[in-house]
């Protein structure tokens, strides 16, 4: 293939997901317009009202048996497969849906759905189960499980990693996100700053569209696998 990149980053957010029929957080009907961000999504809140929010994120994970990945998913996955360089998929969701869809190299920024986090002895580890009632912590056995998800107020995983990437990457990808969330929401900037190419593919026009070099608008699903199909074609 024509060896036009070496390095992408990929960033996906709630949209790539939203057509699975997961909820996204700021479209009309979503999860903040039933909840507020300051009950469910802060160490705040938590310290509260731990029920309230061990519930939000326990039916949250539960919904995850009953959505599927979509063609978006999977030609991402196709991606990392065939792309000849070196490939960075960073998501700001909490699903496993990238995972399900056959991808092996990403980066959760904002956590999993599907992991927990003891607060007692830090530990992370895999979880399927509620949490409601308190289990132990498989390591410690402390009843000190939250969900392994950054909070608002609360550092992203793996920062140093993400902006290493973004600095030598020479294509930054954004797909389905609202450009609204910082730090993801400068991902773009550090990209261009470094000389990289940077393209949306979104359903609308994020909050950063300008900043980009090129924007695609429309469903993810449509998107993303006809980019990913040029990609490997004729290098991007």
């Amino acid at each position: 293939m024509n060896a036009r990149y070496r390095r992408i980053v990929i960033l996906t957010g709630a949209g790539i997901s939203a057509e699975s029929g997961i909820d996204t957080f700021r479209a009309a009907g979503g999860l903040w317009e039933q909840h507020r961000i300051e009950d469910v999504a802060t160490p705040e809140g938590f310290a509260r009202d731990p029920n309230l929010v061990l519930n939000f994120y326990d039916l949250r994970r539960a919904a995850l048996a009953n959505v599927a990945p979509n063609p978006s998913h999977m030609a991402l996955a196709l991606l990392e497969r065939e792309f000849k360089g070196d490939l960075l998929l960073v998501t700001q969701n909490v699903d496993d849906l990238h995972e399900r869809g056959g991808s092996a190299r990403v980066l959760h920024m904002h956590g999993e759905l599907k992991s927990a986090l003891c607060t007692s002895c830090e530990t992370r580890s895999p979880w399927l189960e509620t949490m409601i009632n308190r289990p132990p912590c498989p390591v410690c056995r402390a009843p000190t499980l939250r969900p392994d998800v950054v909070w608002f107020g609360e550092m992203p995983y793996q920062m140093g990693r993400i902006y290493q990437a973004l600095e030598t990457c020479d294509l930054f990808v954004s797909i389905g996100t609202s450009g609204a969330v910082y730090p993801a929401a400068g991902f773009v900037q550090e990209a261009r700053a470094a000389g990289a190419r940077t393209l949306e593919l979104n359903l609308e026009p994020s909050e950063g569209s300008r900043l980009f070099h090129e924007t695609r608008h429309g469903p993810a699903s449509v998107l993303v696998p006809e980019w990913v199909e040029e990609v490997l074609q004729t290098g991007g």
